[in-house]
C-alpha cells in the first residue's frame, strides 16, 4: 500500500513538518507508521483526513472542535452554527465598538458632545459584570478584591499597558503553537511563566496551582473569553489552558 513521507506530504499540502508533529502531539492526525528516525509514514486515509483537517481549519475551527467533528462527536452543521453565532456576538460587539470610538473622536475634536450614557457602548459592561460574579465564585472575595486594589495602586501608564502586555504574550504564544511546539514544551513554557509573572502583578498574590488552572479553564469555558484568544490564532484558548495546566504541574 502506498505511503508518504513528512517531507512528500509537506510538499503535497504545503503543511510544515512542525504543524505535522504538533497534530500528532495532540492526537488529531496520527501517522500510519513511524520510520528510522522518526520519519513519519501516512496512507491515504491519513491524508484525507488531514484534507478534512485543513478544509475546517479555513472555516476558523478551533482544533478541539475539529477533532471532535472527526471523531463522531459532534456534527459539523452543529459546530459551524455554534461557531457562527460566537462570530455574530463578536461582530456586534465590534460594531458597537466602533461606533463608540467614531464619536469619541468626534468629541475630542469639539465636533460632538457624548453622553456618559455613550461612553461603555461595546465594551461590554454587563459581560465584566458577569466575569467579575464568576471569578468571585472560582476565587472568592478575598482574591477579587487584591485583584481589584492591584490593579488601582499602578500608575494610569501602567494600567494603560495592561492590554499591550497582553497581546505580548498571546502573539508570542501563537508564533510559538505555530511553530508546532507542544504547549508543555520548553518554547511555550516560557511564554506561559511570564504569563503566570503577569497575572500574578494583576491578581495582586500568588495564584495556586487550582487557582492557575480555574483561569486557563475559563479561557476555554466562556465562549468570549475563547473567541478572544482565537481571533490571534485559531485553537489559542486550548492552546494556553493546556500550557497552563502543564506549567501548574511543574512548577505550582
Amino acid at each position: 500500500m502506498r505511503t508518504w513521507s513528512t517531507p512528500e506530504v509537506v510538499k503535497l499540502t504545503g503543511v510544515t513538518s512542525r504543524t505535522l508533529r504538533h497534530y500528532d502531539a495532540i492526537g488529531l492526525l496520527q501517522p500510519a507508521a513511524t520510520g528510522h528516525g522518526g520519519m513519519r509514514h501516512y496512507r491515504e486515509a491519513e491524508l484525507l483526513r488531514l484534507q478534512r483537517i485543513l478544509l475546517l481549519k479555513r472555516l476558523d475551527l478551533p482544533l478541539g472542535t475539529i477533532a471532535e467533528i472527526l471523531e463522531g462527536g459532534l456534527a459539523e452543521a452543529e459546530a459551524l452554527k455554534r461557531h457562527l453565532a460566537e462570530l455574530r456576538e463578536e461582530r456586534d460587539r465590534l460594531a458597537r465598538l466602533t461606533a463608540t470610538v467614531e464619536a469619541t473622536i468626534r468629541q475630542l475634536e469639539g465636533d460632538q458632545t457624548m453622553t456618559p450614557e455613550t461612553w461603555f457602548d461595546g465594551l461590554d459592561a454587563a459581560k465584566h459584570a458577569e466575569w467579575e460574579a464568576e471569578a468571585r465564585r472560582r476565587w472568592g472575595d478575598a482574591a477579587v478584591d487584591a485583584s481589584d486594589a492591584a490593579v488601582r495602586a499602578m500608575s494610569p501608564e501602567e494600567r494603560r499597558a495592561i492590554p499591550t502586555k497582553f497581546d505580548e504574550l498571546h502573539r508570542r504564544l501563537a508564533e510559538v503553537r505555530e511553530a508546532g511546539e507542544p504547549a508543555d514544551s520548553a518554547a511555550a513554557q516560557a511564554v506561559v511563566a511570564d504569563h503566570y509573572e503577569f497575572i500574578e502583578r494583576l491578581w495582586g498574590t500568588t495564584p495556586t496551582a487550582q487557582a492557575y488552572r480555574g483561569l486557563g479553564a475559563l479561557y476555554t469555558d466562556d465562549p468570549a473569553f475563547t473567541a478572544t484568544y482565537d481571533a490571534v490564532a485559531t485553537g489559542l484558548a486550548a492552546y494556553l489552558r493546556e500550557g497552563m495546566d502543564a506549567y501548574a504541574d511543574a512548577n505550582l
